[in-house]
């Protein structure tokens, strides 16, 4: 191979699954508790509808049956997996991680679990950890799963409704094994900019603060529990970085947008996404979205959006696939696939 020949994939997604509640909270179901309308919700962010989770469920019921479904997919069992990662800003409990609590579920034995916590782009970061396992021979087939229980830490009033509308529960599982041929992962990129991470996060029980909770510093009422947001910024900084890292793939296969089949982008806002579209003159075709349906759920937006996006018939074997993410840290990535 020359030097000016790009490399050859080293893996790709064999198999992708995702599992919701089913529970669905309606854009006017949040106006009884605060002050909104569907329309206000629709017109800015494009979400008409989201899943909770009962109140006796987290996230790992459903990250377990999004994995089986992926495995059952990618034709694999679970004693084929070598490698656990698990992406998720809502783990069930503070710690062990969700990886080492899904591993004793799903019966794996001594493989390594690793938790990823990269939020909105966790999914995309761990597309690479996976890559990068399989491509040095660690591990044969990874399983990668994106989960989030947004619901029971949201500020569900008057002062919290620009950040409790756009979120929703929900898991998205992917099976990642060795290329085949010229098919799989072609490009990927990462970011962060650490300096802008007050611009979207949440305190919360910090452990830098002794104790970790002090109600009498942080009653519920103070709004320091949950998610801090500052829309127009985190708006702008997505679109950029979104586009950014799109062209950085493409550009190194010597390729623009317009040879891309199918763009898979992070659903935090419709809004978002149609900015990206329209700065590369995407066309319709070429960008799907299904965050009228679930809303935000984090690292479970893509494998939910790939799942429904391959079960639509949308991408067929050949197809150039950009999948691109942005979230709070700040965080972001793409990933470029010849399916």
């Amino acid at each position: 191979m020359s030097a000016s020949e790009p490399k050859k994939p080293t893996s790709r997604i064999l198999g992708t699954a995702f599992e919701v509640p089913r529970t669905v909270i309606s854009n006017d179901a949040l106006a009884q508790v605060m002050d909104t309308s569907h329309e206000w919700i629709e017109k800015r962010s494009g979400i008409c509808e989201r899943r909770y989770v009962d109140d006796s469920e987290g996230s790992l019921p459903l990250a377990e049956r999004a994995a089986l479904k992926a495995l059952e997919q990618a034709g694999l069992e679970v004693s084929d997996i070598d490698l656990l990662l698990f992406s998720t800003l809502s783990p069930d409990v503070d710690f062990p991680g969700n990886s080492a609590l899904l591993q004793e579920r799903l019966g794996m034995v001594g493989i390594p679990a690793m938790d990823i916590r990269n939020q909105c782009s966790g999914f995309v970061y761990g597309l690479s950890v996976a890559d990068l396992y399989v491509s040095s021979g660690g591990a044969k087939n990874v399983l990668l799963v994106g989960a989030e229980v947004h619901s029971s830490g949201l500020e569900f009033s008057d002062r919290g409704r620009g950040v409790a509308a756009l979120f929703g529960d929900g898991a998205g599982a992917s099976v990642i094994g060795p290329a085949d041929g010229d098919h799989g992962l072609l490009e990927i990129t990462l970011g962060a900019e650490g300096r802008f991470a007050d611009k979207l996060y949440t305190v919360g029980s910090g452990h830098q603060r002794k104790p970790r909770i002090d109600m009498d510093v942080a009653p519920p009422e103070s709004g320091y529990m949950f998610p801090i947001m500052n829309g127009r910024y985190v708006f702008k900084h997505a679109v950029e970085r979104m586009i950014e890292s799109i062209r950085v793939v493409l550009e190194r296969r010597g390729l623009t947008a317009a040879d891309l089949s199918i763009l898979i982008p992070h659903q935090a806002n419709l809004r978002i996404n149609q900015f990206v579209a329209q700065e590369l003159e995407l066309r319709e075709d070429q960008v799907v979205n299904n965050i009228q349906k679930y809303g935000n759920t984090t690292a479970a937006t893509i494998p939910i959006l790939l799942t429904e996006t391959l079960a639509a018939g949308k991408v067929e074997a050949g197809d150039l696939v950009c999948i691109v993410a942005f979230g709070a840290g700040f965080t972001w990535g793409a990933a470029l696939y010849r399916w």
